[in-house]
């Protein structure tokens, strides 16, 4: 295994994980919600609705992308547009002002954001089998999610000690029209596109010589043929469909994490960012440690293992009466984010079929996204209507249970 290629290649995950720590989880979305929005209730349903929209498109386009992806043979190019796309909305966010005339623009932005993040995810999960090999998928999967968690923490550590809370503030920020929080959306801008550049520069990919029109249509005709013969693919569908479900119950609590500390629990943004801090080092640790479990004992029974101690924590978190057991049970939640991501990362990476590497990721970011809109979606619709946004997240285990049920009869190697 070539060293160099994998730390540039797991770099990409510190590079990333800004954006979902800052932006989506923990600072932006709180400040959203009680800064921006009309009340932190409506904010709260409005960023959850956002979500789910940004699932919607993310699902009718990343099979479509992936399959394109396969047809070229790269995935670096396509990596780099979704990602400039990602990085240039981000610091657009720099303009959204603590008015609620602001929100459209700022849910706008996000969405926007958040597909370029994710649909860059589908190429850059495709190159794991390029960088290591065969019997170490698990733990360089792992470590490069450990590698993001810390990404996520230090980002945290700078946006919390160097902008948010910072007396005097940087730079001549004006506190009043919360210039102070907003920056942390340059913060994020730059700190991905700084740390995202060893992988194009050190991870290397065959293919070429196929023009775009001609890996457009190769790619259509490529994801009709998967789905008119699915059951050749039995078994990659079976574990795409549980992974679009317990997916959506992970990606909901990544989504709303952040605010739902500050709608529930009242949290300030300062005592949010420190609760992400937190969070980052026990998921960090969680992801590291099972990267040697998932080679031992294989990916299915890492995601299982995931699945269930998520079950148990995520439903002590919806019951926690203080703050103090909220923290407790997220903080032990949190400790299976990597390992399940990791683990289903992996899981794809063993099952797919060499020739269909992207494409099969980019169904693995469908099955991801093809329901993600609904938990979101759910949450913001439920809270709206009960205004109790803890009800709202009550669908989180609800979703982790009925994939670990799918998740049963999924073989561990082979795509029949």
């Amino acid at each position: 295994m070539r060293k160099g290629p994998v730390i540039a290649w797991s770099l990409f995950d510190f590079a990333n994980s800004a954006f979902t720590t800052i932006i989506v989880t923990f600072v932006f979305a709180a400040y959203f919600a009680q800064g921006v929005a009309a009340d932190p209730t409506t904010g709260g349903s409005q960023w959850s609705l956002a979500m789910g929209i940004a699932g919607l498109i993310i699902a009718v386009i990343s099979p479509v992308f992936g399959a394109i992806a396969d047809q070229t043979g790269r995935r670096k190019p396509w990596l780099a547009g979704v990602s400039v796309v990602c990085v240039i909305a981000t610091a657009l966010l720099w303009y959204v002002r603590p008015d609620a005339a602001d929100a459209p623009f700022a849910l706008i932005c996000v969405v926007v954001a958040t597909v370029g993040f994710e649909v860059g995810l589908l190429f850059y999960n495709a190159m794991l089998p390029d960088v290591a090999p065969p019997a170490m998928l698990g733990r360089v999967s792992g470590w490069a999610w450990a590698c993001g968690y810390a990404g996520g923490l230090i980002s945290l550590l700078i946006a919390l000690v160097f902008l948010v809370q910072a007396d005097p503030v940087p730079f001549g920020l004006n506190k009043d029209q919360a210039e102070h929080v907003r920056a942390t959306a340059i913060l994020v801008a730059g700190w991905f596109a700084i740390f995202a550049l060893p992988l194009f520069f050190m991870v290397k990919e065959d293919g070429g010589g196929v023009s775009i029109g001609q890996a457009v249509s190769g790619g259509l005709r490529q994801l009709a043929e998967t789905f008119r013969h699915a059951r050749a693919h039995g078994n990659a569908l079976r574990f795409l469909i549980a992974a679009m479900i317990y997916s959506d119950g992970v990606h909901t609590v990544f989504a709303l994490g952040g605010v739902y500390a500050a709608v529930v629990f009242g949290m300030e943004l300062g005592d949010v960012i420190l609760l992400g801090i937190a969070l980052n080092v026990t998921a960090g640790l969680g992801a590291l440690i099972f990267a040697w479990v998932d080679d031992r004992i294989g990916s299915k029974r890492t995601i299982s293992i995931s699945l269930m101690a998520l079950i148990v924590a995520t439903i002590a978190v919806l019951f926690a009466p203080t703050p103090i057991t909220f923290w407790g049970a997220a903080l032990i939640m949190s400790t299976f984010f990597g390992p399940v991501q990791a683990a289903s990362r992996t899981m794809m990476a063993r099952i797919a079929p060499p020739d269909m590497r992207g494409e099969m990721f980019g169904l693995f970011s469908l099955s991801g996204k093809v329901t993600a809109f609904a938990g979101p979606a759910l949450v913001g619709l439920i809270a709206a209507a009960t205004n109790n946004y803890r009800l709202g997240m009550a669908v989180v285990p609800v979703f982790l249970i009925l994939g670990l049920w799918l998740l049963k009869d999924v073989k561990e190697t082979g795509s029949e």
